[in-house]
């Protein structure tokens, strides 16, 4: 199954071209192309065999012959669709929506389906897109409202470690998502170690976050833990259903455990303050270690292989304390 999905990663980039994993500050360089495929940036060099991993939409009409979206398909701040509208403005070329109302009517396909966010969908507003109600629902609903999930997970002791998420000291991850929102929730080590939380307490939309403050709560009977936020932002939609049943944070903490989806004026500068991939193993690996020595001093050594750690560290063992466990691992 491994294979099968990093031949399905290597297939989307192209056969020909080569690519390494990369993150937010990497999407500045000249010399490769920067992409965002399933939350994790990837840096690629085409050859003349390859293939976009996120085309352009001006690539898809047409226009140009090769050009991956590098600003999570959020057209309305790429410096490249501004500057390619303004050559079109003065004549020098066509623009995108040009060149698709061209093709014959049944290959007008919506600009969502050009960029493969959704499946072949025929344009029915001549590209319009300020006027169309599928294009505003699926920006400002559909996209907040799902859920999406890591596409590998590794495992740090027990603990689930996904590629392509973001990770703050605190415990809290975030994930690009399309358009250029960014999604985040409370990791698994810190949900493992504190347990189930009887309610989670969480911000209104319209909230600005500040990377490195109290954002959001979590409480466990009589104990409150507050988390710091990882990023930057305005809130703009907040899972309804982690209200309702906050354990699904604990049974789907990359999935449908997500908390809320962020907006930010700048996210290759808000996602650069934090740990991805190796980096962020690294540091779980730390985590694991303090945990283990915090372990060992309410309950003596632990098997010399250290083993898994059981999910709940602190119902079973409410000893190790709250208050340290929150300041350790959470900061706060």
């Amino acid at each position: 199954m491994a294979d099968k999905k990093q031949e399905d990663r290597r297939s989307r980039v192209g056969m020909g071209s080569t690519y390494r994993k990369g993150n937010a500050q990497d999407l500045a360089s000249q010399q490769e192309i920067g992409s965002v495929m399933g939350g994790q940036v990837w840096m690629v060099k085409p050859d003349k065999k390859a293939k976009a991993a996120n085309p352009c939409l001006w690539m898809q009409a047409g226009v140009v012959k090769f050009k991956n979206c590098d600003n999570y398909y959020d057209c309305t701040t790429c410096k490249y669709d501004n500057a390619m509208g303004q050559k079109a403005a003065k004549g020098k070329q066509v623009t995108w929506q040009a060149a698709m109302k061209l093709r014959p009517d049944m290959d007008r396909v919506c600009r969502h389906s050009l960029t493969n966010r959704i499946e072949k969908r025929t344009c029915a507003y001549d590209y319009e897109c300020a006027t169309c109600d599928f294009d505003q629902f699926f920006e400002d609903v559909w996209t907040p409202k799902s859920k999406s999930l890591p596409f590998e997970v590794q495992q740090v002791k027990g603990f689930d470690v996904p590629m392509g998420y973001y990770f703050h000291d605190g415990h809290a991850w975030a994930r690009i998502e399309s358009g250029g929102y960014i999604r985040v929730g409370l990791d698994d080590f810190a949900l493992k170690v504190l347990g189930e939380a009887d309610a989670l307490d969480l911000p209104l939309m319209g909230k600005e976050l500040d990377h490195g403050k109290i954002g959001w709560g979590l409480k466990r009977r009589d104990n409150l833990a507050d988390v710091l936020s990882p990023i930057d932002g305005v809130i703009v939609e907040v899972n309804s259903e982690i209200r309702k049943k906050p354990d699904m944070a604990n049974r789907e903490p990359y999935g449908g455990g997500w908390l809320f989806m962020v907006r930010t004026p700048d996210v290759k500068a808000t996602m650069g303050k934090l740990m991805t991939d190796q980096s962020s193993l690294a540091w779980m690996n730390q985590e694991v270690g303090n945990l283990e020595n915090m372990i060992e001093d309410v309950a003596g050594p632990l098997a010399a292989d250290g083993g898994y750690l059981a999910s709940d560290i602190y119902g079973n063992l409410p000893d190790i304390g709250w208050n340290n466990l929150t300041k350790t691992f959470l900061k706060t």
